[in-house]
Order: structure tokens, then sequence, then C-alpha cells
């Protein structure tokens, strides 16, 4: 026989308890969902800055101008133009290029010019100075074309070391080091200059000046016939042979004999 459930009654007191436990409930729950609606609303954070526009990879023309100064070396009003090249390129290397500005800036370059760093020159250590090169970053295809006015770098695995203005320009400033394509151009003729060149060999750089006066007071020894010359620059102390004969096959062999412990020898182009 089935059954007929009756609902169950409860005494005033119950009621009264139970509704109230209801109110509290629905009281937690409203407050809850407060909280957790303003958790979600965190204080609003701007997206970073745009980059600066950037100059196309290929100028258009070798003396073509910037509109950017972190990519092209404008800076303090001044413009940086690249030098023209004539003809075709006469010589191609690859290798690692850096850049350099203070402590060198304001100071006379190996060409006899002050040097500008927000002007498009390079220092090369064998190339004749005054050719202009087109220098190509091989990490995003940007070139430049700037002249040689100094001398350097005297780093080992380094071919080049480009101005600050340069180095923006194919976007090489921030990374401080980038392999690169240099492509040189047939130098200007100056008359009474040997086009073969007048070689030199450079020793350093030596922090204590001592060390760098005990190098040349042996080498004098070792090369009678050699002008050994000690002088300060902005990275260390430098020793340099200045041999009687001068070409590049003589300086070559004096700087394969010489074996300095932390002191790297390289052969340099004085003109």
């Amino acid at each position: 026989m089935n059954r007929i459930a009756h609902p169950r009654r409860f005494s005033p007191a119950v009621v009264r308890r139970r509704a109230l436990d209801w109110i509290l409930l629905s009281a937690l729950v409203l407050v809850l969902a407060g909280c957790r609606h303003k958790n979600t609303q965190a204080a609003y954070q701007p997206p970073p800055p745009l980059p600066p526009p950037t100059t196309s990879a290929h100028p258009s023309h070798p003396a073509a101008k910037s509109e950017s100064a972190e990519t092209s070396g404008k800076s303090a009003g001044t413009t940086a133009v690249q030098p023209t090249p004539h003809g075709k390129p006469v010589s191609s290397e690859t290798g690692l290029a850096s850049w350099y500005g203070p402590p060198y800036a304001n100071h006379p370059g190996a060409d006899g010019s002050i040097y500008d760093q927000n002007a498009m020159t390079a220092a090369h250590r064998t190339l004749p100075m005054g050719s202009i090169v087109r220098v190509t970053n091989l990490a995003n295809d940007q070139s430049v074309y700037v002249r040689i006015t100094d001398r350097g770098p005297f780093v080992d695995n380094r071919i080049l070391d480009l101005s600050l203005a340069a180095a923006r320009f194919i976007d090489l400033y921030r990374a401080g080091v980038s392999k690169v394509r240099v492509e040189a151009y047939a130098p200007p003729v100056h008359p009474g200059v040997d086009p073969a060149g007048k070689w030199c060999v450079q020793i350093g750089a030596f922090i204590d000046p001592n060390d760098a006066i005990q190098l040349k007071n042996d080498l004098t020894r070792r090369y009678a016939t050699a002008k050994v010359v000690e002088f300060a620059g902005p990275t260390g102390h430098w020793v340099r042979i200045n041999p009687v004969k001068s070409d590049k096959a003589t300086a070559n062999q004096i700087a394969d004999s010489i074996h300095v412990p932390d002191a790297q020898p390289y052969i340099v182009r004085l003109n």
C-alpha cells in the first residue's frame, strides 16, 4: 500500500533560526562576490612606447641623410652625411665590427683630423687613409658608407671600428659588435704617397706604463735599426716599431717574431 508523505512541521523558533541562517548566508555570498569583483579590476598599465622609426635598410643614395637621430647619427644638431664612392669596390672582407665614441671623441685621429663621433667615419688597420667603404651589417642587411680616418680596432678578431653615427645607422650601436661585410673602393691618389703603403708594428695595450717602457727597451736592443716609440692612448700604453724598410712584408716578419704575454702585435698602415 502506498504511503502518502505529509509535510514536516517545525516549531516557530526553528523557523526563525533557519530564516536568520539564510539571511546571513545570502549576505556572505554578496560580500564574497564583491571582493572577487574588486580583485579583477587591477590598475591599468599602459603598453610600452613604440620604438622610434628606422630608416630604410638600403639607402637610395650613398649621401642619403637620415630622419632619425637614433639610427642615423643626427645628434646635437649635426646631420651625418655619407661620403660618395666612385667606381666599383676593389676589395671585400667579412668579420666583426664595433664602434667607438668617448674617450676618443674630439681627439686627433690617425689622419690628423679631429675625431667627430657624429660623422660617417671608421677606423681600419690597413686600408689607405681616405678610403671610402660600404659597411653592411649582416644581421639586418643595413648598409652605410663611411670614410677611413683612423687606425684600429686593436682588438683581436675585429676588422673595423665605426663611428657612433655609422653604428646607429646600421643598428649596430646597441649590440656593440656585429658581423659585417666591408667593401672598399679605390683610395684617393695623393702626390708623393707610396701606393703600397708605409707600415709599422704596434704592440699593446699596457695598463701599466712601466710594462710598455720595458718592452720598448727590449725591442730597441733587438731591432737596432728600427725606431721604437712608446706612447699613451685612450686604451692604455702602446709600443710601436717603425722599421727603416717600411714595406708590408717587413712589418709582417717583425710581428710574427714578437711573442709578448697578454700583448697582441698588429701590423698597421701609417698612410
